[in-house]
């Protein structure tokens, strides 16, 4: 897989709203192979349950940076430092986050 060469920086592109409540930053993006890294945040008080469960046709590996999400279907709650690797679909979610989440996200076929 290629992508782009970035030496250790701060991430400065520009936050993007991704739905009501979440926001995201991509890091680093190969159209060709579909390979995407970003950070993902919550705003206090977000709820994904008017989407259901989430299926994905690509993994996806999860990272909690800072703050918690609560999983509807499991009724757990993830915590900062907590690390979900998934398959494509595997169902996951819906969730709420009371305080915000913040992860890093990473896609790829």
């Amino acid at each position: 897989m290629s992508g782009p060469e970035l030496e250790f920086h701060r991430p400065d592109g520009p936050w993007v709203g991704a739905g009501p409540g979440v926001e995201e930053c991509v890091l680093a993006e190969d159209p060709e192979s579909g390979r995407r890294t970003a950070l993902v945040r919550w705003a206090p008080g977000t709820d994904s349950s008017v989407a259901g469960v989430a299926l994905h046709d690509v993994w996806e590996e999860v990272y909690l940076v800072e703050g918690a999400m609560h999983d509807l279907t499991l009724d757990r709650t993830f915590t900062a430092g907590m690390y979900a690797c998934r398959p494509p679909g595997m169902p996951h979610g819906p969730w709420t986050s009371a305080d915000g989440v913040t992860m890093l996200v990473i896609t790829y076929p």
